[in-house]
């Protein structure tokens, strides 16, 4: 639920940022990578890392300090400290690793 919250919080992004102007198209890209690669769960303590660092990016940049923001933002740094879990393709790749 986290991976899939995370990615649809990428998607979301677009609608916010109008005044790009040309690298619109370029960072939807990006950002459609992200929040996919993230879905499916592969390379996921990096592509979360990657997703936190573009909220607060946007945030920052922007000088808007959304609540929605914010919780994107803290949403991808605790997937980036818990990692994959069992239904992801690091999980199937690198197997499952449990903290005790």
């Amino acid at each position: 639920m986290l991976r899939l919250a995370a990615g649809f919080s990428l998607l979301c992004i677009d609608q916010m940022t109008s005044q790009l102007g040309a690298t619109t198209l370029l960072l939807r890209w990006v950002f459609a990578a992200v929040a996919g690669l993230l879905w499916v769960g592969l390379w996921t303590p990096f592509t979360a890392a990657v997703e936190a660092a573009i909220q607060i990016a946007i945030m920052t940049s922007e000088h808007r300090y959304d609540a929605s923001l914010v919780v994107a933002a803290a949403v991808g740094l605790a997937l980036a400290m818990l990692g994959p879990g069992a239904w992801s393709l690091d999980a199937k790749f690198f197997g499952r690793k449990r903290i005790v």
